[in-house]
C-alpha cells in the first residue's frame, strides 16, 4: 500500500494503472488495485470514476424496498410469510442481490486484480439469479392459468375472499365461458419447461459473461448486452402471451381494472432496458468528450439508472398482477381448460433459487481460480512497483 501519510491515496490517470483496470474513454479518477477494504469503503465518499457507479445501484436498494413492502399493507393480503408471497420474496431476493452485488463490485474492485475479477463474476451471477427470480414471479402471478392455490385458505382473509367469490361467481362463470384462455400446447410449455429453461439460460449467461473477462475482451460490452437479451426473452414469455391474448379477468371486475395497467408497465420496462443497452454499448457521452465525464455522468452511471428504472417498472407490473389475483383469488376458467398449476411451495421457489445459486457459485469459484492463476503473480509485483513510484512522503 502507498505511504500516504494519513491522506487519501491519490487518484491516477489511465496511463498510471494496469491496462486491465482502465475503461474506454475514461482518462482520470482511477484507484490503483491495491487498496485495503477500509480504503475502498472510504472511496465511496470520494470523487473517483467508480463513485457514481456505486451510488446509482446502492441507493436504489432502499427505493425498491419501499415500493416492495407496499404489497403487504393491501387490504385482504395474506401475511408476509404466506405461501402466496414465496415467488414475490424470491423476486425481492434476486433484485436486492443484483443491486448490492453491483454496487459492491464497483466499490471493492480496487483491492487487487484478482478481487476485481471475482467482484464482477459475482455481479454477473446475481444478474442471472435475478432473471430467474423474475421468472418465478411471472410464473405464478402472470402465468396464463394463474397457478395460485386458494389464497389465505385457513388464514385471516379466507372468509372474506370466499364471500366475495361467491357473490361474483355467476358473473365470472358467464365471462369465462365465452373465451378459451390457456392454449394446451403453451400451457404444457409453461408447466414443464419454463422455469428449467430460465435456469439453463441463466447459467449460460454466467458462463458467457465470465468468459468475456478472459477472452473476447474487445467486444465484451456487446456480448454481455446481447447475452442478457436471451433470458429477458425467455422469462418474459408469460407476459408476451398475456399481451397477445384476452385477459382472464371479467371486464367488469376489479381484477381487470388492476391488471389492465400491466402492459404499460411492461412497455416501460422494455424501453428502459433498450436505453440502458444503448448506453452500455455506445459509451456515450464519454466517447464524445473523453476525460470530461470521468467522475460524473459517464455511460455506466446512466446504464445503472436505466436498469433500475426498468426493474422498478417490472415491480409495478408484478404488483398489478398480484393485486388482480388478490381481488379475485380463485380464477374461474372454462371447463376445457386444464386444472390450475399447483401453488408455490418452498421447493418450487426457494429450492429452485438455492439450486441455481449453488450452481452459479460453483461457476464463479472456477473462474475465480483461473483469475488467481493469471493475475495472482502480478499482484505483489504491481504493489512493489507502485510503492517505489509513490514513496515520496517524508
Amino acid at each position: 500500500m502507498f505511504l500516504n501519510c494519513g491522506q487519501p491515496m491519490p487518484l491516477l490517470r489511465h496511463t498510471d494503472v494496469p491496462p486491465r483496470v482502465t475503461e474506454n474513454f475514461i482518462l482520470t479518477g482511477y484507484r490503483f488495485p491495491n487498496y485495503s477494504l477500509r480504503d475502498c469503503l472510504l472511496s465511496a465518499f470520494r470523487p473517483t470514476n467508480e463513485t457514481g457507479n456505486f451510488w446509482t445501484h446502492f441507493l436504489p436498494v432502499f427505493i425498491f424496498a419501499y415500493y416492495f413492502v407496499e404489497v403487504f399493507g393491501w387490504e385482504g393480503a395474506p401475511k408476509e410469510d404466506d405461501t402466496f408471497f414465496y415467488p414475490l420474496w424470491n423476486y425481492f431476493i434476486g433484485v436486492v442481490c443484483l443491486l448490492m452485488a453491483s454496487s459492491m463490485a464497483h466499490l471493492l474492485n480496487s483491492m487487487s486484480l484478482v478481487v476485481r475479477e471475482v467482484c464482477f463474476f459475482v455481479d454477473y451471477g446475481t444478474i442471472s439469479a435475478y432473471t430467474v427470480g423474475s421468472s418465478l414471479a411471472y410464473y405464478y402471478y402472470i402465468h396464463p392459468r394463474a397457478g395460485i392455490l386458494e389464497i389465505g385458505a385457513g388464514g385471516h382473509n379466507g372468509t372474506k375472499m370466499g364471500m366475495d367469490l361467491k357473490h361474483n361467481s355467476a358473473e365470472l362463470l358467464l365471462s369465462s365461458s365465452s373465451s378459451f384462455y390457456a392454449i394446451p400446447v403453451i400451457s404444457e410449455f409453461f408447466d414443464t419447461f419454463y422455469i428449467p429453461s430460465s435456469c439453463v439460460v441463466a447459467i449460460i449467461c454466467v458462463l458467457s459473461c465470465c468468459n468475456t473477462r478472459q477472452r473476447w475482451r474487445q467486444y465484451r460490452y456487446v456480448i454481455r448486452t446481447f447475452v442478457f437479451l436471451l433470458p429477458f426473452l425467455v422469462s418474459s414469455t408469460p407476459v408476451f402471451y398475456r399481451l397477445l391474448t384476452k385477459s382472464p379477468y371479467p371486464t367488469a371486475s376489479s381484477s381487470f381494472s388492476s391488471s389492465i395497467s400491466m402492459p404499460n408497465y411492461f412497455y416501460r420496462h422494455c424501453f428502459w432496458l433498450v436505453v440502458s443497452a444503448v448506453f452500455n454499448i455506445s459509451k456515450i457521452p464519454e466517447r464524445l468528450a473523453p476525460g470530461r465525464f470521468d467522475i460524473w455522468g459517464h455511460s455506466h452511471q446512466w446504464f445503472h439508472c436505466c436498469t433500475f428504472l426498468s426493474i422498478l417498472d417490472e415491480l409495478h407490473m408484478i404488483k398489478a398482477e398480484v393485486r388482480a389475483i388478490l381481488l379475485h383469488p380463485a380464477l374461474v376458467l372454462p371447463p376445457a381448460t386444464p386444472p390450475r398449476l399447483p401453488g408455490p411451495t418452498i421447493a418450487s421457489t426457494y429450492g429452485v433459487m438455492l439450486l441455481l445459486q449453488t450452481t452459479i457459485a460453483s461457476i464463479i469459484a472456477w473462474f475465480s481460480w483461473c483469475a488467481n492463476c493469471i493475475y495472482g503473480p502480478q499482484r505483489d509485483q504491481l504493489a512493489k512497483e507502485n510503492l517505489k513510484k509513490n514513496l515520496k512522503c517524508h
